[in-house]
């Protein structure tokens, strides 16, 4: 995607991404037994997918839950049961980097998806 190394172009060339390549931005690593049937090292994080956060705050990290909203404009999940207090003391959805998870469960309700799935698992035999 990114043709320099200046961290100004990348960042310019996220921002201005079309949705189809920003949309493939927002993909995750696959659990080590997902990772294993479909031969797969990441794949993209769609709405009802469940996720483990492996980064950040003390408060979320090793957390699992299911995806609630997937934003590809900033690269941003929304997991269930990882929130933040606002300053009234009411929790809030804190959104957590696609980066930064890793998914644990597929949603496979879309037969496209699961078409995807299975063609990458017969090609790498």
């Amino acid at each position: 995607m990114v043709e320099s190394k200046k961290a100004r172009k990348q960042r310019k060339a996220l921002y201005n991404a079309p949705n189809h390549v920003r949309s493939a931005m927002v993909s995750s690593h696959l659990d080590e037994p997902l990772r294993k049937e479909y031969k797969l090292r990441s794949f993209r994080v769609v709405k009802g997918d469940t996720v483990k956060v492996m980064r950040g705050d003390e408060d979320v990290l090793g957390l699992e839950g299911k995806v609630q909203e997937v934003d590809t404009k900033t690269g941003r999940i929304v997991v269930e049961g990882v929130t933040i207090a606002k300053a009234d003391g009411t929790q809030t959805a804190r959104p957590v980097h696609s980066s930064k998870v890793m998914i644990t469960k597929l949603d496979l309700t879309d037969p496209r998806r699961k078409d995807k799935l299975t063609k990458a698992k017969e090609a790498s035999q």
